[in-house]
C-alpha cells in the first residue's frame, strides 16, 4: 500500500511538473522584441522558420553574427541562403554555419565553443517554443557565463490551451518535457547553473532542409 501511495504522489508530481512545462511553452510566444545582444543563434529544425527568424534579428541589428547551429552537412550555405531572400549580403558577411551538433547537446557545445572564439558575452537564442527549455538549460550547462535571450518560433499546434486533449500535441509535449528533465539532470550533475536556466525555462532528428538538431 505505501508502494502505491508513493508511485500515485509521483504521478501526480509529474503531471503537475508536465502542465507547468506546458504553461512555459506557451509563454514564450508571441516572442517579445529582444534588446540587442553580442550576437544570434539559430538552432536548426524541422522547418526553416528558426532560421528565417535569426536572420530578420540580424537585419534588424540585434547582434554582430548569426551561427546556425547543427546544419546538416548535405545542406550547402547557398541553399540555406535562398531561405532568406533578400538579405544575401548580410548572409555573406555575417553568419556562420555550424556543421558538428547531431542534438541539442551537440547544439550547445558547439554554441559555447563559437561564443568564446568570437568573445561573446550576451546570446539571442532562437529555437522552437517548444524546444526553448531544454535549449536554454544545455546553453548553460555548457557555458553558464553567458547571457541568454530566449527568442521562440511559435508552434501553432500548441498554442491551444487544451494542448493534452490531441494526441499529437500531446505526445510533443510530454516527449519533450521528459528530454527537458533529462537535460535538467544532466545539468544538475554536471554542476551547470541548472537553477537558474529552470526559472527562465523537437525532437531531435534530422531537419528537412535546415539542419539535424534540435
Amino acid at each position: 500500500m505505501k508502494f502505491l501511495t508513493f508511485v500515485a504522489i509521483v504521478a501526480v508530481i509529474w503531471l503537475v511538473g508536465l502542465f507547468a512545462f506546458a504553461d512555459r511553452v506557451r509563454s514564450f510566444t508571441p516572442a517579445v522584441e529582444p534588446a540587442r545582444a553580442d550576437a544570434i543563434v539559430a538552432l536548426t529544425g524541422p522547418s526553416a522558420e528558426r532560421v528565417n527568424a535569426a536572420i530578420r534579428l540580424l537585419e534588424q541589428d540585434k547582434g554582430q553574427r548569426v551561427l546556425i547551429s547543427g546544419v546538416n552537412r548535405e545542406v550547402r550555405r547557398q541553399e540555406l541562403r535562398a531561405l532568406t531572400p533578400g538579405s544575401n549580403k548580410l548572409f555573406n558577411c555575417c553568419v556562420d554555419l555550424g556543421f558538428e551538433a547531431e542534438d541539442t547537446v551537440g547544439n550547445a557545445q558547439e554554441i559555447a565553443a563559437w561564443a568564446k572564439a568570437k568573445g561573446y558575452d550576451s546570446l539571442i537564442v532562437v529555437t522552437s517554443d517548444y524546444h526553448m527549455p531544454r535549449a536554454l538549460t544545455e546553453i548553460r550547462a555548457a557555458s553558464p557565463e553567458l547571457e541568454l535571450t530566449p527568442y521562440a518560433v511559435e508552434t501553432p499546434s500548441l498554442d491551444d490551451s487544451r494542448w493534452w486533449r490531441a494526441a499529437v500535441t500531446a505526445r510533443r509535449m510530454t516527449l519533450e518535457y521528459m528530454k527537458y528533465l533529462a537535460a535538467l539532470g544532466r545539468a544538475l550533475v554536471g554542476g551547470g547553473d541548472a537553477e537558474r536556466s529552470a526559472t527562465e525555462a523537437a525532437p531531435a532528428g534530422k531537419a528537412a532542409v535546415a539542419g539535424k538538431a534540435g
